[in-house]
């Protein structure tokens, strides 16, 4: 039984019992039977990722070449690697061990993917040079023992008693070896004694493979050198990433520490393996989860303490500081104690208070605490942990910032003090970080003996800023501003918008507590509208007694009429429950295009005419109106967005959106959306939705798009090869059965990754500074079997800009690299909810929006009758 459920049974079965809900620490009700030892293991660690789910579930493949991909020839092919079968699983058998390389997904045709527009402008860029002696190779070496040997810690002992014939400097992780020489023999046979029961190992080391620089093996086995390198300078790992606790900075007055560390990765790039190194931060609770334990039972009342501490904790990540380990937490064990005992490997039973005393020399304080359940995850029943680990709660600490948090305009800004770094900041702070590494002695003698080094400062690279896009409002007029703000909503007063639309028939819900805000707003809209071209009548008012949900539902059903045209409605709080309702409603079971304003946006009267301008654009946009346009050279060419957002109400089910423009402008769009759950694909529901985007194409224009370039979102890491040999035939398949039968579009699949570590800085004089929106970089730090570019086209005016990578997987329209890039930028301008550029093409953007709306609040299908606007703004 879950925690939540527990505590309800609990609580039905005390009825009327004056006893009070048992605190975190208070003794559990006696019991018949005492509870038996359980085989859990000790606290250990969790491990592996979270189980796939939506976006990262894939399954099949292509079964053949296809036309218009260079096949490439890699120093090691990769077919060649994953079939290569070495060392050993058990006792004497073989494994196959698979080697992850990303696809080559680079059009034969391309022979430059450089562009050529726009002024130059020299960059400084987070990657080092990784230096290696002339003619490097690594040395890959399979290692068998005979009589076998399980214990992979056994097997390295042995192995490590040949230090005078391996050398110090190897790797070994008791199936290969690796060594930067070579042996004097192909296979080298050598003996060791093993301790235990003085038997002879005989250990056969043979020669499997020569791997030049760019080999992927040789790329993994560079950043397991590089993790011994952090650990020799005293970094701690967590999660993925390193941390230094000693530079840990507490903010008191939230009872949250920020630890710095660094996210790194050794890869092959253009010419050259570099190392990327920037700069993270883990935020941590000051206080352990069993004081927020107790600060939530002195806030509850009755029994609800127990559906509290679920709804609160469940599904966060705790860090426990004695192994620098996280953990997942996925229930409450209400029944158990820290006198709770299990057997450790040895058939030993212990407590779970001894362990910690035998293990990390920690008394524990509260014998009267519950205990935390961390479900083992897939990888971890691979490796065959298939128990729960319970965890103690004053030794977790809840990591991250809670949804309250990041509300707290307060917490940001202090946290945003210590996590935004500006260029020159963080330029320093990694100049420092590589001078640690190569000035430290353990570090010096591992590099030289691996024949590796680091360049001594950061990589210079040239850069190309793009020209600025010209922005137009009705009757051609120009707005201005200045590129490196990005901004041009001051130039936009007073100008009408490309295609206003007349409010005539709408519908304003409000309570009798927000009626003067109400009556403010509506006098506000009336005259910022005509300048812009709206004109905006009267509305029809609905004053509500209460802020009930069914209040605001019975209200929309009594006056939303199949001739409304809009429903505005004036919440008191963000209440997500009350957000949802009434969004279902008039996306799903009434469609009209609905506006939610809070309370608190109307609540200061300076503010008002800004907030009501930025509402009648919201309200234009989800009437069907345009805002303003780019010149946009390329005709007949359909821009399509789509991204996945997780469904929170049903569990591995994700929520896709799509969205498509249907004119020339590229400022109209239709919009659709798919659901996909756990090992079904992405496409089977795009079909649908292309079929009813080509045919509003063709009815607007007349004529069905000659190409079509798609802008994909919500790609993660490793998940590459699975879309580029899986998703892009599909979608092939899918334009042209949309179509009909001799329909055959030129297509391009464009994949767009923001959360990268790759950052860019521009010099100004002896300073650093974020380079301006336009910044194109297309060389050196690309991959040389990628047709890629990072893109700069947001202005930040705190911390590091980060840029957005671009990787064209297809390309069959013909474009140059210069006008797939000039396209992207454009595409950034087009995002009506801010009157700037955004990170990514505004497609992606408004495809997030249509799935985090259906994910969140409505999780079905908005009706047909809204799809041809921008209703989920």
């Amino acid at each position: 039984m879950s925690g939540r459920g527990r505590a309800r049974a609990r609580g039905r079965a005390r009825g009327a019992s004056e006893d009070q809900a048992r605190r975190p620490g208070e003794q559990p009700a006696p019991q018949q039977q005492p509870p038996q030892p359980s085989s859990a293991p000790a606290p250990a660690p969790a491990g592996g990722p979270p189980a796939a789910s939506g976006r990262a579930s894939y399954r099949g493949g292509a079964k053949e070449p296809r036309p218009g991909i260079a096949s490439g020839s890699g120093d090691v092919p990769a077919d060649a690697l994953s079939k290569m079968s070495i060392g050993t699983k058990d006792a004497g058998e073989r494994r196959d061990r698979l080697f992850y390389s990303d696809p080559e997904c680079k059009p034969a045709w391309l022979s430059d993917k450089r562009g050529t527009s726009g002024r130059a402008l020299p960059v400084v860029t987070n990657y080092f040079k990784l230096e290696m002696t002339p003619d490097w190779h690594l040395y890959q070496y399979d290692v068998k023992f005979n009589p076998p040997i399980d214990s992979r810690k056994m097997r390295m002992a042995l192995l490590m008693t040949h230090e005078n014939l391996l050398g110090r400097t190897k790797a070994f992780d008791g199936m290969i070896l690796y060594l930067p020489h070579r042996l004097q023999e192909q296979v080298t046979e050598v003996f060791s004694v093993r301790k235990t029961d003085d038997v002879q190992i005989r250990i056969t080391i043979t020669l499997t493979n020569e791997l030049p620089p760019s080999s992927p093996q040789v790329m993994q086995v560079y950043n397991i050198i590089f993790r011994r390198v952090l650990a020799m300078i005293e970094m701690k790992q967590i999660g993925r990433n390193y941390f230094n606790p000693a530079l840990s900075v507490d903010i008191p007055q939230h009872k949250l520490t920020v630890m710095p560390g660094f996210v790194t990765a050794i890869a092959r790039y253009e010419t050259d393996t570099l190392l990327c190194a920037d700069i993270s931060h883990k935020i941590i609770r000051s206080d352990t989860l069993l004081d927020l334990m107790y600060e939530l039972y002195q806030q509850a009342r009755g029994d609800s303490f127990y559906d509290d501490c679920v709804r609160k904790f469940v599904g966060s990540i705790v860090l426990t500081r004695y192994n620098n380990k996280t953990y997942r937490v996925d229930d409450f064990d209400w029944d158990k104690r820290p006198d709770h005992s299990f057997k450790l490997r040895n058939d030993t039973t212990i407590t779970i208070a001894e362990y910690y005393k035998k293990s990390y020399n920690i008394e524990v304080k509260d014998m009267n605490q519950p205990l935390v359940v961390s479900r083992p995850k897939k990888k971890d029943i691979r490796m065959g942990r298939t128990e729960p680990i319970f965890l103690l709660p004053e030794l977790c600490t809840v990591t991250g910032l809670s949804d309250e948090a990041r509300a707290d305009f307060g917490v940001m800004k202090d946290v945003g003090a210590h996590t935004r770094v500006p260029p020159e900041g963080r330029n320093r702070t990694l100049q420092g970080f590589i001078n640690q590494i190569n000035q430290n002695e353990k570090v010096k003698a591992e590099m030289q003996g691996w024949g590796l080094a680091f360049s001594q400062t950061l990589m210079t690279l040239n850069a190309r800023v793009a020209p600025q896009e010209n922005i137009y409002q009705k009757n051609n007029a120009q707005l201005s501003y200045r590129q490196e703000d990005a901004d041009w909503s001051r130039d936009m007063r007073g100008k009408q918008l490309i295609t206003p639309v007349n409010l005539e028939n709408w519908v304003i819900v409000f309570t009798r507590r927000n009626s003067a805000q109400a009556q403010d707003l509506v006098q506000t809209l009336s005259r910022v509208g005509p300048p812009m071209g709206m004109r905006i009548n009267s509305p029809t008012i609905c004053e509500l007694q209460d802020d009930r949900n069914d209040s605001y539902i019975t209200a929309l059903k009594q006056y939303v009429t199949p001739q409304t045209q809009l429903a505005l409605t004036i919440l008191p709080t963000n209440r997500k429950d009350r957000y949802d309702a009434i969004k279902k409603f008039c996306c799903v079971d009434h469609p009209v295009p609905s506006q939610c304003v809070v309370q608190r946006t109307l609540s200061k009267k300076q503010m008002l005419m800004s907030v009501a301008t930025k509402i009648a654009i919201q309200l234009n946009c989800k009437l069907g109106g345009e805002v303003w346009c780019l010149d946009i050279p390329l005709k007949n060419v359909m821009v399509v967005g789509i991204d996945t957002y997780h469904d929170s109400a049903k569990k591995g089910r994700s929520v896709g959106g799509v969205i498509c423009s249907t004119n020339n402008l590229l400022t109209r769009y239709y919009s659709r959306t798919t659901f996909q759950h756990t090992g079904e694909e992405l496409v089977n529901g795009i079909v649908t939705s292309m079929r009813g985007a080509l045919e509003k194409y063709h009815e607007v224009n007349g004529v069905l798009p000659e190409r079509i370039i798609v802008f994909r979102d919500g790609v993660g890491d490793g998940q590459l090869r699975a879309v580029f040999e899986h998703e892009v035939p599909q979608l092939n398949e899918c334009f042209k059965r949309s179509g009909g039968q001799d329909y055959n579009p030129k297509v391009a699949i464009v994949v767009v990754k923001k959360r990268i570590n790759t950052r860019f800085f521009a010099r100004s004089g002896p300073s650093l500074n974020n380079p301006c929106p336009g910044t194109i970089v297309d060389t050196t730090v690309t991959r040389p079997i990628w047709y890629d570019f990072f893109l700069v086209s947001q202005s930040v005016r705190q911390g590091t800009v980060t840029p957005t990578h671009y990787n064209v997987i297809w390309d069959t329209t013909g474009l140059k690299p210069d006008h797939m890039q000039r396209l992207a930028y454009k595409m950034c301008h087009l995002y009506y909810n801010w009157p700037g550029t955004i990170r990514v093409p505004a497609p992606c953007q408004y495809a997030h929006k249509l799935a985090f709306l259906v994910g969140q609040s409505i999780h079905k299908d908005p009706h047909m009758a809204l799809s041809d606007r921008l209703y989920f703004l």
